[in-house]
């Protein structure tokens, strides 16, 4: 079919992209966009959805900064929240959670044994830095890495 969809096979097709995973309304709005009669069918659809919360920006903020907490620091999650088209604020809110513990659990699954040497504590210190942890945290964890 190469017209618009009719609202009702719009909000099928929501739905379809809704039971396969979260979405943010932004980034839904842009997948339907394509198949929408006129823009102001699809933000009353992204309304409609949203009242029946069958469409949470918080709950797909909330369950993304999850997944991605298990390889990334919070710079990296806020990120990837913006990029999606989630609201400043709730990434705020959901980035908030202990960077710390994320850091020290990410580094003990890739490395076993303590840094040894000097190269290897740089070699630690890239890895985290290119997961989106903050220098204090980097820090903190190698120091602590150190003492151990």
């Amino acid at each position: 079919m190469d017209g618009p969809d009719t609202p009702a096979a719009l909000e099928a097709r929501a739905l379809r992209h809704l039971a396969r995973r979260e979405h943010s309304r932004a980034e839904l709005a842009r997948k339907l966009a394509p198949y929408a009669p006129a823009p102001a069918a699809l933000d009353e659809l992204l309304d409609a959805l949203e009242a029946k919360k069958q469409l949470s920006d918080e709950r797909y903020a909330e369950l993304r900064a999850r997944q991605l907490s298990r390889k990334y620091g919070a710079a990296r999650i806020r990120l990837e929240l913006k990029a999606k088209g989630v609201a400043p604020q709730l990434v705020e809110r959901v980035g908030r959670a202990s960077e710390l513990e994320r850091a020290v659990s990410i580094l003990q699954r890739k490395y076993r044994a303590p840094a040894g040497s000097r190269e290897e504590r740089a070699r630690r210190m890239r890895f985290l830095q290119s997961r989106g942890f903050s220098h204090d945290t980097i820090s903190k964890v190698l120091s602590s890495d150190d003492a151990d």
